[in-house]
């Protein structure tokens, strides 16, 4: 009988200041990085964490791996595209205790085949002889939806009740480099970056799936009657970045006066800098010199119900690799 097991797919992120050029040119895959750029990072780092330095990711996603784990009775693993434990390391391990069968669920819910492509390529290259059934997206899993609006749906009442009126919500998801998400011009001797249905290129579903996720999670709280969507953190790459920005998003808010808004980062599952700095710093004091009140909901994290989605996932996954 086959052993089956779950492996959970995260960016990864370094666990100290002195670890951080190391982490980058891993997210880089290598690609020299300014020095200037470096130690903005190492200062953003610098402000979040317990002790402070220490981006909780790792930690938060290890704690999501055992609650899955116990709740679905089967082996858990933990692997990181960027930082320890690398993905690579990961499988071997998983190689070694006997699995057979991995179902691989990409912490990124919205799939973008660049992104998440990546995990897929390293989870495969390692995978030779095991049998993976890979989840390449579930922005559209009803489970995940009830999850970021159960904690969403409080802090918006309690927030309305202050103002006297239904507060504006910003979702988020990250930004993306947008020749990643272009569709490709096919031509004669030119590779195409993506796989394609037929001769026509498909293009990537990121953009739509983060902003379906976003439409999902509104429906379910019928008093937010405004709602906008925004990508954020963008990165220091050169060329464009997918928008708009949460920044232009709240100048666009200020003129037309609202005075409170609430963030709601709908790609991300657990805390880490692109929350507790980009939100809870860089976009609150930004809109702080707007005149605008700036609050987000407690982030998924150890949420019972993200434990149930990923346990639906997992199961389904199980009954694929079954048949």
């Amino acid at each position: 009988m086959a052993k089956r097991a779950v492996l959970l797919l995260a960016h990864g992120t370094a666990g100290s200041l002195d670890e951080i050029p190391e982490y980058l040119r891993n997210v880089v895959s290598g690609r020299p990085m300014p020095q200037h750029v470096i130690e903005e990072i190492q200062h953003r780092y610098s402000l979040i964490g317990e002790p402070k330095g220490h981006s909780p990711l790792t930690d938060l996603t290890l704690q999501q791996g055992a609650l899955l784990q116990a709740e679905i009775g089967a082996a858990v693993y933990v692997g990181m595209r960027n930082w320890r434990p690398y993905i690579a390391d990961v499988v071997k391990q998983m190689r070694a205790d006997g699995v057979d069968e991995i179902a691989a669920i990409c912490l990124a819910p919205q799939n973008s085949r660049t992104s998440v492509g990546l995990y897929r390529r390293a989870v495969l290259a390692e995978a030779a002889g095991i049998k993976v059934d890979f989840i390449e997206g579930w922005a559209d899993e009803p489970l995940l939806a009830d999850a970021f609006a159960d904690r969403l749906r409080g802090v918006h009442q309690q927030l309305s009740r202050e103002t006297g009126q239904s507060v504006a919500v910003i979702f988020t998801a990250h930004s993306v480099p947008c020749r990643t998400i272009q569709t490709p011009v096919v031509s004669e001797g030119q590779p195409v970056l993506w796989p394609t249905t037929g001769a026509v290129p498909t293009p990537d579903p990121y953009a739509v799936e983060a902003k379906h996720t976003a439409e999902l999670v509104a429906e379910r709280i019928p008093e937010i009657t405004a709602w906008y969507f925004a990508f954020q953190s963008q990165g220091a790459s050169g060329g464009p970045w997918i928008g708009p920005g949460v920044e232009a998003t709240l100048d666009a808010l200020a003129a037309e006066g609202v005075k409170t808004v609430l963030v709601q980062p709908i790609g991300f599952l657990c805390d880490h800098v692109e929350i507790l700095y980009d939100i809870d710093i860089a976009f609150r004091e930004h809109a702080a010199k707007l005149g605008i009140r700036l609050e987000r909901p407690e982030s998924l994290n150890d949420s019972p119900i993200l434990t149930q989605a990923l346990a639906k996932l997992a199961r389904e996954s199980f009954a694929r690799l079954a048949g």
